[in-house]
């Protein structure tokens, strides 16, 4: 038992940071948010109803998103060319920031919050 303490201790840990860097850091993001807010305002809230809002969305559903247009999945020529240079990262930080909006759900879709 007492050899395989280290391997669980590394395996948590790397649980962790992960969970950590998948949530992203919003900071982070209005520093790589700068494009976006030409088409969808400076606030998440465009003025053009042709572009979506980002910030009444929640978190994990924008870096979905902008995962499947970085992928392929979701196709749309502008935001595809947007996040094609995008990491992982990049992308968990700038759904954090545009979740941390004001109107914005840093929430996670896989628990719904309470039905009031």
């Amino acid at each position: 038992m007492n050899r395989l303490f280290p391997l669980f201790v590394l395996a948590t840990t790397l649980a962790v940071s992960s969970l950590a860097q998948a949530a992203g850091n919003a900071e982070a993001g209005k520093a790589l948010a700068a494009p976006c807010t030409a088409c969808h305002g400076a606030d998440g809230n465009p003025t053009d109803p042709q572009y979506p809002r980002l910030n009444g969305q929640y978190r994990d559903y924008l870096q979905e998103a902008m995962l499947q247009y970085k992928n392929g999945k979701r196709k749309n020529a502008i935001m595809s060319g947007f996040m094609q240079p995008m990491t992982e990262q990049n992308i968990a930080d700038l759904s954090a920031y545009f979740a941390s909006l004001p109107g914005g759900k840093l929430g996670d879709l896989s628990h719904p919050p309470a039905a009031k």
